[in-house]
């Protein structure tokens, strides 16, 4: 990597970071990809599935093709680094690195755009609406795969708390299917001094609460991953009512359907008991949302022998998140792996999707360099 991409680099990553949008609203960050595309020399395509790009480059006579994935959307979070290139945008940060996520794929076309020894097709896909707003499936729906053939799909994440440049490969799972759950406990108001006139949804609820995670601990295969998180409970308005309704909401993670299937039946069925015994109407409203990003075993091969080319760490031991990321979406269509490359020591509010995190630019050259060389070799092999 010469110098002056080497310098492009954090500037484009900063230049993001100062600009945030948030999901289905990334019209600048899109305008600047674009721009960046053409003072490469690389053609593009704006508007795919929204506010998604995607650039080709075509060298030689081969037909193979590839596809590399960066997101570009930032989340609804209040900046507190306090460093030179924060937010700039009240309330909307780029807490998940997606901004180096971006930068590095624009490095990856500027690489591959400077050597002419490859031969097929690559295509840069600069993703919107990644954060829970079904960005993949927009831009498959949008007919992302027949539009820009691709025999298979390579992206990566930035990931704190692993050593800077340390690329981590996952044999299978790397991430979890994520589920929405939405309950409602409906039972009869009264005075909180007459109870039995009552039918009380929040001790209801405490019961609800506290009984689904037995789902986890009582019915899921140990050796297997689940976890129901219950994080929003919202009842009453008097401390001397018992109000008439109570809405809980939260998010059950899992790495294979069969298992997020168990939990989902587990959710339901103990709603049903709670309403029998404290004679209360639920109702349970869950919305499944990305699937797991689960690797095809050729293609992490195919990922973690490029990072080694690199001279760079690789770990092929290190655990699945529960966390969600839709490039599971893709990895349902097509082959491809979904890689780690580490961010560095966390540290207090570091992590992602806190308001103190920040993207390392010093990942950027591997992050760039480990995205064109995955291409070319994928091409080759």
């Amino acid at each position: 990597m010469d110098s002056s991409l080497q310098q492009a680099l954090p500037q484009w990553r900063r230049h993001l970071h100062r600009h945030p949008e948030l999901s289905l609203q990334e019209q600048e960050t899109a305008a600047f990809v674009c721009r960046t595309l053409a003072s490469l020399g690389v053609p593009f395509t704006a508007d795919v599935g929204g506010h998604g790009v995607v650039a080709t480059l075509t060298r030689g006579a081969s037909n193979r093709s590839v596809g590399l994935r960066a997101d570009m959307d930032a989340l609804p979070i209040t900046e507190t680094t306090g460093l030179p290139h924060a937010s700039e945008t009240a309330g909307v940060m780029h807490a998940c690195g997606h901004d180096g996520h971006t930068a590095s794929l624009l490095g990856a076309a500027a690489l591959l755009a400077q050597d002419a020894d490859w031969s097929g097709t690559v295509h840069f896909v600069f993703q919107p609406a990644e954060e829970g707003y079904g960005g993949a499936r927009n831009m498959l729906a949008d007919g992302l795969f027949d539009r820009f053939p691709m025999e298979r799909i390579f992206g990566y994440h930035n990931w704190p708390g692993l050593e800077a440049g340390t690329v981590a490969v996952h044999d299978g799972a790397v991430m979890a299917a994520g589920s929405r759950v939405q309950i409602t406990v409906d039972g009869h108001a009264g005075h909180a001094a007459m109870p039995h006139l009552s039918r009380d949804p929040v001790l209801a609820s405490a019961h609800l609460l506290v009984a689904l995670q037995s789902v986890v601990s009582r019915n899921v295969d140990p050796l297997q991953c689940a976890v129901v998180s219950i994080c929003t409970v919202n009842a009453g308005a008097a401390s001397n009512q018992i109000p008439s309704r109570c809405e809980l909401s939260g998010t059950f993670r899992t790495h294979r359907p069969a298992v997020r299937d168990l939990v989902e039946t587990g959710i339901r069925r103990i709603a049903v008991g709670i309403a029998t015994s404290f004679d209360v109407a639920i109702d349970v409203d869950i919305q499944h949302g990305v699937c797991a990003t689960v690797n095809t075993r050729a293609e992490a091969e195919l990922a973690a022998a490029c990072a080694a080319e690199l001279g760079v760490p690789v770990r092929r031991n290190v655990p699945p998140s529960m966390a969600g990321e839709d490039f599971g979406w893709y990895l349902e269509q097509k082959p491809g792996a979904f890689i780690w490359i580490g961010n560095g020591p966390a540290g207090p509010g570091g992590e992602l999707h806190s308001p103190g995190y920040d993207f390392n630019d010093a990942i950027l050259p591997v992050a760039a360099e480990w995205l064109a060389r995955t291409a070319r070799r994928a091409l080759a092999s």
